[in-house]
């Protein structure tokens, strides 16, 4: 069977069909050589690989993996997220324009200014979960990127990809989606209008807090992928074959750790819409939620693992109800099989975050577990 028609699950689990053909091993092998030998006529012995800087089996092998699981043409990993994220932003020319989702998450937003401060690139912050004030920031003249996250990071905002891909190709940009909080098992941007989509793969697509990685994911590539592949390739921002292989290693359990993290997920928000000493939940799976609409058509299969809520007391509050709970670890992250809880005013002060609210990220622990600890973290 081609693996090239599996779904997902299947694709996942089989880690797109990779085995060690040398052993007969069900598991991809890691190749940790730096640089590879060629024969007495000085051919490669293997005319894929040179110098591990941009050639390693394993790490090509989850980029497929992560091209065909978003539908795309071909995919690049990198060390971090924002690794990935400097490598896009610097096709653009000095002069040139962006179009970037506010409210996201900050090391993004403060990376970008100071890039086009640098470039002298015009960088346009729009609440894109507004469609018609995007269309407005993308009207205004040509741009090179419009940037937006879908679902946002910490707010949960959700952005018509549809709408977005229309208003940044009629300004002559690519649009590029942040899809971190919502996987490529829950939305596939690329399907609905995007031209490139962006992982922090250190997250759920990892699972297991122990990798840092980023990857690129194009429709159809073009001159702006070229560039981007140049780029990572000269400045050698590439992925270590032993993170590749534990990346690859997590993945295989992608679809049933987001099945069970969205599950999850949405019984705690429930939960914590109801409680008293909550003022408000951010989730995109809760009826009457803003974006709620726009999530249910292109996210399928769940609303994600991240969520925010706000805690009666203000900041000292909010600070005592983290500090109470068991169960999830006080750490900065999301994604993995463990739940988190993050006081995020106290990472990013200056952005104008509530004092009083509170970023959980949900894990694949028991449902009713989770709850009962932030029921008597809120003290119920």
């Amino acid at each position: 069977m081609d693996m090239k028609d599996m779904q997902p699950a299947t694709l996942a689990a089989q880690a797109g069909g990779a085995i060690d053909l040398q052993s007969g091993g069900v598991v991809p092998p890691i190749q940790p050589a730096t640089t590879f030998a060629r024969d007495r006529e000085y051919a490669p012995l293997n005319a894929a690989n040179t110098y591990a800087r941009d050639h390693n089996d394993v790490v090509r092998q989850a980029e497929a993996v992560l091209a065909q699981m978003e539908g795309g043409q071909e995919a690049l990993l990198f060390p971090s997220g924002m690794a990935a994220i400097a490598a896009l932003f610097r096709t653009v020319p000095t002069g040139g324009r962006v179009v970037v989702q506010s409210g996201i998450y900050w090391g993004a937003t403060q990376w970008i200014r100071d890039f086009c401060q640098r470039r002298q690139v015009v960088m346009d912050e729009v609440d894109a979960s507004d469609l018609a004030a995007l269309k407005a920031a993308c009207a205004k003249g040509k741009a090179d990127i419009v940037w937006v996250e879908t679902p946002s990071n910490p707010w949960l905002k959700t952005t018509d990809i549809k709408g977005a891909a229309e208003a940044a190709h009629g300004a002559g940009a690519v649009l590029v989606v942040d899809s971190t909080a919502a996987t490529p098992i829950l939305s596939n941007p690329l399907k609905l209008g995007a031209d490139m989509v962006m992982h922090s793969a250190t997250k759920a697509i990892n699972g297991h807090s122990d990798v840092l990685a980023g990857v690129l994911v194009t429709k159809a590539g073009g001159a702006i992928w070229d560039e981007i592949a140049k780029d990572r390739a000269g400045a050698g921002a590439v992925l270590g074959p032993f993170e590749a292989w534990l990346l690859l290693r997590g993945m295989r359990t992608l679809p049933l750790r987001v099945e069970r993290m969205c599950e999850n997920a949405m019984k705690v928000a429930e939960f914590l819409t109801d409680h008293p000493q909550v003022e408000g939940v951010f989730y995109p799976g809760l009826q009457g939620f803003a974006g709620h609409e726009i999530a249910a058509k292109q996210m399928q299969g769940g609303y994600g693992f991240l969520m925010s809520f706000l805690v009666k007391g203000g900041r000292e509050e909010a600070l005592k109800v983290a500090g109470r709970l068991n169960l999830f670890h006080r750490a900065t992250s999301l994604g993995g099989v463990e739940s988190l809880v993050e006081h995020r005013h106290t990472i990013e002060p200056h952005t104008g975050i509530p004092e009083s609210l509170l970023r959980i990220s949900i894990g694949i622990e028991d449902a009713g577990d989770l709850i009962a600890d932030l029921g008597q973290a809120l003290g119920q």
